[in-house]
């Protein structure tokens, strides 16, 4: 996994350069309530087929789970340049009850269970950016 971009329209991307190592909970960004954004992956494939590549994302606020998804990127193979995915527009949640910092734990996990990428971070949903 190379990088994390959040793309919002009228606004310049967001890129994230991830870390190799999956102890990395620290706040990686903020969001604006009730804003329209897609997540873009970029990562590459080195030495054999990455089958049924699948993208778990968890987020938590204050110790309860807000938001559970699982997305099926596709099964990529090794190539020079890195893979990117670009995933279905999403909106954040608005409203004071929304506002705050959350948890999230991402994993990046292959048709044969094989964990290929997982991280744990925290990122803010604020009135403004």
């Amino acid at each position: 996994m190379e990088s994390l971009s959040i793309i919002s329209p009228g606004r310049e991307d967001i890129v994230i350069n991830l870390p190799t190592s999956s102890s990395y909970k620290t706040h990686l960004f903020t969001l604006k309530e009730g804003s329209i954004y897609n997540l873009k992956f970029t990562f590459s494939v080195r030495h054999n087929i990455v089958s049924g590549l699948t993208y778990i994302h968890t987020v938590w606020k204050n110790g309860i789970r807000v938001d559970n998804s699982k997305v099926m990127l596709g099964t990529f193979a090794p190539q020079r340049e890195p893979h990117v995915v670009i995933l279905e527009e999403e909106t954040t949640p608005s409203g004071l009850l929304a506002r705050g910092s959350y948890t999230a734990k991402t994993k990046f996990v292959d048709d044969d269970g094989r964990c290929h990428f997982d991280i744990e971070h925290m990122f803010d949903i604020r009135k403004d950016w």
